[in-house]
């Protein structure tokens, strides 16, 4: 496994292969980044992790300062799972001048759920996104569910700019108990990684009572975020949407439940499939 930092050394290092497979990371690495590394090597004659704490995306006083940053250990679990090469490029190396050029997303599916409640999130991801795919040029590209409105933003992106990259998506790898892995687990008290199982445990209800012909929505998505409260939760959204577009469903759609909430100082999502 080769490590490089610079856009140069990357792309020296790419030469000559035809199909390149990207996970792009912003490290603290778990089991789920790992099953994305998994299955890029069965997409491309190499595969490639970045790893780069993306400023664009945090808003004022979130924890861009504070999130791990854990490269040596990360390159430790990259090179086991098989990766040929790790791009962790410095701040000014990807950002040498300000960024004064952004990707907008549309409002109707990046304002809503994490974007009300993250203004800006989408277009710092989109930005990065973008100008990380410039660097690899990939022909595949592997995001996980969990970030259910993220992946989602990602590939409508790439299909109005007619990217010639595939988008591939991962299911969430999950602990024992059901909690998604997310690497701001990590912020969390062992009591509130205890009670955290509660959040999965309230978007399965929501999933399971849709499969059971309950169309109620707004009920269950209130029963949810109530159910969390009471907890000591702070929820920011329970809901069920259409799983193309984000918006209300009708009976027999492709749906799909999404929730974020804060146990304490740790802000954590989750989405599930129904």
């Amino acid at each position: 496994m080769h490590v490089v930092h610079t856009i140069a050394e990357l792309r020296a290092r790419l030469a000559g292969y035809r199909c390149v497979s990207f996970v792009p990371t912003m490290g603290s690495l778990h089991e789920g980044h790992l099953a994305l590394v998994h299955q890029a090597r069965t997409l491309g004659d190499v595969t490639v992790a970045s790893i780069f704490v993306n400023r664009l995306q945090f808003a004022p006083g979130e924890d861009f300062d504070t999130y791990p940053r854990t490269l040596e250990a990360d390159c430790v679990q990259l090179r086991a799972v098989g990766c040929g090469v790790v791009f962790a490029p410095s701040e000014r190396e990807l950002y040498p001048q300000a960024q004064g050029f952004t990707i907008q997303p549309p409002a109707e599916l990046a304002d809503i759920f994490e974007g009300e409640f993250r203004p800006g999130f989408f277009a710092g991801v989109c930005t990065v996104v973008q100008k990380l795919f410039g660097c690899v040029q990939p022909s595949v590209a592997v995001f996980g569910k969990k970030d259910y409105q993220q992946q989602m933003i990602v590939r409508r992106m790439v299909q109005q700019f007619a990217l010639p990259i595939e988008i591939v998506t991962v299911d969430t790898i999950r602990a024992a108990d059901g909690l998604a892995l997310s690497s701001r687990n990590a912020y969390l008290s062992p009591a509130e990684r205890r009670e955290a199982v509660q959040l999965p445990m309230a978007l399965a209800a929501i999933a399971s009572a849709l499969r059971s012909g309950e169309t109620d929505v707004p009920a269950l998505e209130s029963e949810a975020m109530q159910s969390l409260a009471v907890r000591g939760w702070r929820p920011d959204y329970l809901v069920a949407r259409r799983r193309s577009d984000l918006q209300p469903g009708r009976p027999g759609e492709a749906m799909v439940v999404l929730g974020a909430a804060r146990l304490g100082a740790t802000r954590l999502i989750d989405s599930v499939e129904v």
